[in-house]
């Protein structure tokens, strides 16, 4: 059966508390999140802390995603590592934890040697040796390097790689050209979903989604409907907050982004720093401004 990515998935951040995973205060999040039109959940992705956390605790925090999502709800679960071998066993276990599918991050420490043919070859063997289907992950914000349309049109064509989280700067329409048919394209922020949308993307990884799920849902929802005009209004709100939550402060704003909404974000795991005063006031001073808490909390 093919999985259809359609719509808003959130990113999930990882709560700590004292520099410990804090599984209940996840597994409060997600009851909020199960009660919204998410479409599903990234698992263990940059807005989680991927690479501050050791294996055992990814495998608690999927655990709990897991147990906790709407049937309905999909669980996207990030699984890459540098070597194909440690690739293929992690995303293995991801499989047998209940992900539905895996999303694996472009290798990036040898940056160099990541050619065309280095990386086609990755995701080719990646691809062949799982059961779930695998969804690429272009961030060259993180890793510095991007996949080559000529690369992703190449692997956009293997049965079991369904789809990429492209958090590129707005180059979705270059690999939208080049991809099978049937590839899914997942827009890397709630800034670039409404844009991506229009040249054939099916739907985003909003990291803001952690806060304000509801609205994030709505701008898809009123794009699909046709109601353009609210779509593209939404899309400035939602861009505006953006920038003054993650894009400026990164996974310390996102959180307390959280904490305002009334859900559990907290502060991020050593070596990031917890916000400043001044940068707690800047960002509540946006969220007041742009109402988006009374939208949120009305569904509007």
């Amino acid at each position: 059966m093919k999985i259809e990515l359609s719509g808003v998935f959130a990113p999930i951040t990882t709560p700590f508390i004292d520099e410990a995973l804090a599984s209940d205060q996840l597994k409060k999040n997600m009851q909020v999140y199960k009660q919204t039109a998410l479409s599903g959940y990234f698992a263990l992705g940059s807005n989680g802390e991927n690479k501050s956390l050791d294996d055992s605790e990814k495998m608690k925090i999927l655990e709990v995603i897991v147990q906790e999502k709407e049937k309905k709800q999909l669980v996207m679960a990030g699984g890459g590592y540098e070597s194909t071998i440690r690739t293929i066993a992690f995303c293995r276990k991801l499989a047998d934890a209940g992900a539905d599918l895996v999303s694996v991050l472009t290798p990036c420490y040898f940056k160099k040697a990541m050619t065309d043919e280095a990386l086609i070859g990755y995701y080719t063997d990646v691809a062949d040796a799982l059961s779930i289907p695998v969804v690429v992950y272009n961030a060259p914000g993180f890793t510095g390097m991007e996949i080559s349309p000529k690369a992703l049109g190449t692997i956009s064509q293997h049965p079991n790689i369904i789809g990429m989280k492209d958090s590129s700067p707005y180059k979705y329409s270059r690999y939208l050209e080049v991809c099978d048919t049937n590839f899914q394209l997942l827009s890397g922020s709630i800034s670039a979903l409404f844009p991506a949308l229009t040249l054939g993307a099916v739907g985003g990884v909003a990291a803001l989604a952690n806060a304000f799920p509801r609205m994030c849902c709505q701008l898809f929802e009123k794009f699909k409907t046709g109601d353009l005009t609210e779509a593209r209004r939404l899309h400035f709100m939602l861009s505006r907050m953006n920038n003054a939550v993650s894009g400026r402060f990164g996974v310390a704003g996102l959180k307390f982004a959280l904490d305002v909404a009334g859900l559990y974000g907290g502060i991020p795991r050593r070596p990031l720093l917890p916000l400043k005063k001044e940068e707690i006031k800047l960002i509540r001073e946006d969220i007041d401004a742009s109402n988006i808490l009374d939208l949120e909390s009305n569904g509007i």
